[in-house]
């Protein structure tokens, strides 16, 4: 039924969302009250409308400023580069950084034809040269597979000579984990990236 296929391929366009949950979510909504239809109809009309870029780091906001960057607590000379907004959240739920983000909304990927044009370089290296503060790191917090290693080298050699540090995320063997069930690449990392004790 061709009613029924549309649906599923637009859950189906969803990161992370298969053929099989896209059949879940599709008979789901075909048996939900008309309520909660009309409610997550309404919720994506509404998030359309109010949520834009945040003007200082392309996370998602409600305001001209998402409330990282509204926050005068938060230093501002420590800037963390990530592909996604939903990166943001992981590293806030660390409570360890206190620096502020700009979102890339991306990476280089030639396979799907990202090139750097597609992100939020530009803006980045506007960001960086009219800074009002000195930003004295920039952390590059791009995934650690192909693409993101790609996007993090190339960052890197735009951004040399612009600040004082540019740095990387850490690799390394999670806590708990047994040497014994570590991938070669993911003890490679946590080699090459040993701290003194």
């Amino acid at each position: 039924m061709k009613t029924l296929e549309n649906l599923k391929n637009c859950f189906r366009k969803l990161q992370g969302v298969g053929p099989r949950q896209a059949e879940r979510f599709t008979l789901h909504y075909l048996r939900a009250p008309e309520a909660e239809v009309a409610a997550l109809i309404e919720a994506l009309l509404e998030a359309r409308k109010n949520v834009k870029y945040c003007t200082e780091c392309f996370n998602y906001s409600e305001a001209d400023l998402c409330p990282i960057c509204a926050d005068k607590s938060r230093d501002k000379s420590i800037l963390c580069v990530v592909q996604e907004a939903k990166d943001i959240e992981a590293l806030e739920k660390t409570k360890v950084f206190k620096g502020v983000y700009h979102v890339l909304h991306g990476a280089v990927s030639p396979l799907e034809g990202k090139n750097i044009d597609n992100l939020k370089v530009r803006e980045l290296l506007e960001r960086v040269q009219n800074s009002p503060i000195e930003i004295k790191e920039i952390i590059l917090a791009t995934n650690p597979d192909s693409e993101g290693e790609m996007t993090a080298l190339y960052l890197a050699d735009l951004l040399r000579g612009l600040v004082g540090k540019i740095s990387r995320l850490g690799y390394g063997v999670p806590l708990g984990a047994q040497l014994d069930y570590i991938d070669e690449m993911t003890l490679t990392h946590s080699l090459k990236g040993r701290t003194d004790l």
